[in-house]
C-alpha cells in the first residue's frame, strides 16, 4: 500500500512515516497542501493521511479541491481539531475517517485497515486466495497449514498481490506499492523479494507471467 502523508509537524510526521514503513507500507510525506495536490497527480496512492492545520492551505480546503478534481482515494483526517463541527465538515467533504491527536499508533493502524477494507468491498480482515492467507493486523501469513511472518517489504509485496488475486501487477506497480520517495530501488529488487517470498511460502505461491509481471492465483 502506498500512502500520502500530509503533516507539517516534523516529529509527528517522522513518527507516523516510520510506523507505516514498519507495517510494510510505502510512504510519501509532504508538509504543505500544494505539495499534496502535486503528489496526487504524480503517484497512485491507496490512502491519504491529512492534517488540517497546514501552513499554506487549510486541510479541509485541500480535501475539497482533491474531491472536486476527481481524486477518490480514501482519506483519514489526523488533526488536533476536536470540535464536532470540524468532524462533520471533514466527513461531509469526503473524508473516510477522522482521528483526533494525540492518538495511539495501534489505533491509527486499525483505522487504516478498516478504511482499506471498506474501499476494497471486503468485510473480512483477512486477504486470501484459498491457499495463501494474509492477516494485515498481525502481518502473519499462512500457506496451507504453515504459518509464518514476512519482512516488511515481503509483506508489502504479497499484500499488493493478494488484494486482487488473478490480477497481474507489473514491476513498476509493485515498486510503487513497496517503495516511497527517496528510497533506493535496485533494478532487481522486486525479483529478489519474490524469490525470498517463494523460498518461504513455496515456489508456486507467486506466478510469473512472462513479459507482464506477477500474480497470485485466484481462489478455486
Amino acid at each position: 500500500m502506498r500512502v500520502l502523508l500530509v503533516e507539517d509537524d516534523f516529529l509527528l510526521g517522522e513518527a507516523i512515516r516510520q510506523s507505516l514503513r514498519d507495517a510494510g507500507m510505502a510512504v510519501d510525506w509532504v508538509t504543505q497542501g500544494q505539495q499534496a495536490l502535486s503528489a496526487l497527480t504524480l503517484e497512485d496512492y491507496q490512502l491519504g493521511l491529512l492534517d488540517l492545520g497546514l501552513p499554506d492551505i487549510d486541510g479541509l480546503q485541500l480535501l475539497q479541491k482533491a474531491r472536486d478534481n476527481g481524486v477518490s482515494l480514501p482519506v483519514i483526517i489526523i488533526t488536533a481539531r476536536d470540535q464536532v463541527t470540524d468532524r462533520i465538515s471533514g466527513l461531509d467533504l469526503g473524508a473516510d475517517d477522522y482521528l483526533v491527536k494525540p492518538f495511539s499508533n495501534d489505533e491509527l493502524m486499525a483505522r487504516i485497515r478498516a478504511v482499506s477494507r471498506r474501499h476494497q468491498g471486503n468485510a473480512s480482515p483477512l486477504l486470501t486466495n484459498g491457499f495463501l492467507t494474509l492477516d494485515p493486523a498481525t502481518r502473519e501469513v499462512q500457506a496451507g497449514e504453515q504459518a509464518l511472518r514476512l519482512s516488511a517489504r515481503e509483506f508489502a509485496l504479497l499484500h499488493a498481490l493478494l488484494q486482487k488475486p488473478g490480477a497481474i501487477l507489473s514491476r513498476q506497480q509493485l515498486e510503487s506499492r513497496i517503495y516511497g520517495w527517496n528510497e533506493e530501488v535496485e533494478s532487481n529488487a522486486v525479483e529478489f523479494l519474490i524469490h525470498s517470498v517463494r523460498r518461504k511460502l513455496g515456489v508456486n505461491s507467486i506466478r510469473n507471467v512472462r513479459g507482464l509481471g506477477w500474480m497470485v492465483e485466484k481462489p478455486v
